[in-house]
C-alpha cells in the first residue's frame, strides 16, 4: 500500500477532513524522510522535535534513526490518530498543544513538515532556543526570503533576523504533489544551523528584532524619516536629532545590510 493510499485510509478511518486553516497538507511520498534525516545526520543520542506530526509516518521513521522523538501536534482528532498508530513505540513522546505555547522538553535537532501558516512564527521560537541543526520543509518562497539579498523584493525583516541567528542552506525541492490534499505552491528542504558566534553583538536581541521588523514596514523610507516614524510614539525627548545622528540615516531601510540594522538597534538601545 503506498503512503498515499495509507492517508486517504487513515483519514476515512478517523474521519478527519485536513483543515486548510491549519495548514493540514500530508506528505505522500515516503522518499524524503530518508533525505531529510541524512541531511540533519541523525544518530542514537539525538532527541528529535518533530512539528506538526500529523499522521506520524514521519515520526515513526525518525524514531527508527534517533534516541528519542518528540511528536507535537495541535489538532485532537490526529493526536488520537498518533496515540493509536505508534503506540508500540517506546522511544517516541506525543505532545498535544501549539509548540509556540506549549512546554517542550530539551532536544537537539528539529526533523519537520510543519504547517506552512507557522513558519515566521516557528523560526523566531526556534532562534530562542538552544538546538544543533533543523531540517524543515517550507515553501519555496517563504525559504527564498530567508537567504535574500539586499535590497531585493524577498529581502525583509525575517532575512536579517535569520542572518543573525543561523546559517541557511536551502536543499531539494519538494513538488507539491508529494503532498495531499495538493498545496497551491511548491516546497524545499532547509537546513539551519546557529551560528556561533554570531556575526555581530546586539545589545538587545529583543530591541534588534523589534526595530527591524518596524523599520521593514517603512522599506522605501530613508532610514531617518522611518526611524522617526517608529520612535515618536515612545515621545523621546530631540528625536529629530536622535535620528539625524543615527548610522546610516540618509540610506534607504531596504538598503541596509543586516549588520547595520544591528548598528541601528544598539545605538537606539540605552
Amino acid at each position: 500500500m503506498s503512503l498515499l493510499e495509507k492517508t486517504k485510509l487513515l483519514l476515512r478511518r478517523y474521519r478527519i477532513f485536513p483543515k486548510k486553516s491549519l495548514g493540514q497538507n500530508f506528505i505522500v511520498d515516503s522518499s524524503i524522510f530518508n533525505v531529510i534525516a541524512d541531511y540533519a545526520s541523525l544518530n542514537q543520542a539525538d532527541v528529535v522535535l518533530d512539528v506538526g506530526a500529523g499522521l506520524g509516518f514521519l515520526t515513526r521513521f525518525l524514531a527508527g534513526r534517533c534516541k528519542t522523538v518528540l511528536a507535537v501536534e495541535l489538532d485532537a482528532r490526529l493526536v488520537r490518530v498518533l496515540c493509536e498508530q505508534l503506540k508500540n513505540l517506546s522511544n517516541v513522546r506525543i505532545i498535544k498543544g501549539d509548540v509556540l505555547k506549549t512546554e517542550i522538553p530539551k532536544f537537539n535537532k528539529i526533523v519537520s513538515i510543519p504547517p506552512y501558516h507557522i513558519s515566521s512564527s516557528l523560526l523566531l521560537w526556534l532562534f530562542n532556543k538552544s538546538f544543533d541543526c533543523a531540517v524543515l520543509v517550507f515553501q519555496k518562497e517563504f525559504a527564498e526570503r530567508l537567504i535574500a539579498h539586499v535590497g531585493s523584493e524577498h529581502y525583509g525583516w525575517l532575512t536579517v533576523v535569520a542572518y543573525y541567528h543561523v546559517e541557511v542552506e536551502l536543499l531539494d525541492n519538494v513538488p507539491r504533489w508529494m503532498f495531499h490534499p495538493q498545496p497551491e505552491v511548491d516546497s524545499v528542504i532547509v537546513r539551519l544551523k546557529p551560528k556561533k558566534p554570531p556575526p555581530f553583538t546586539l545589545k538587545s536581541k529583543e530591541s534588534f528584532r523589534r526595530l527591524t521588523r518596524a523599520l521593514f514596514t517603512h522599506r522605501n523610507r530613508i532610514v531617518k524619516n522611518a526611524v522617526l516614524s517608529i520612535v515618536k510614539s515612545m515621545r523621546l525627548s530631540n528625536v529629530e536629532k536622535i535620528a539625524e545622528f543615527l548610522p546610516f540615516h540618509d540610506k534607504r531601510v531596504r538598503e541596509l545590510a543586516p549588520e547595520d540594522f544591528g548598528a541601528l538597534a544598539n545605538a537606539l538601545t540605552e
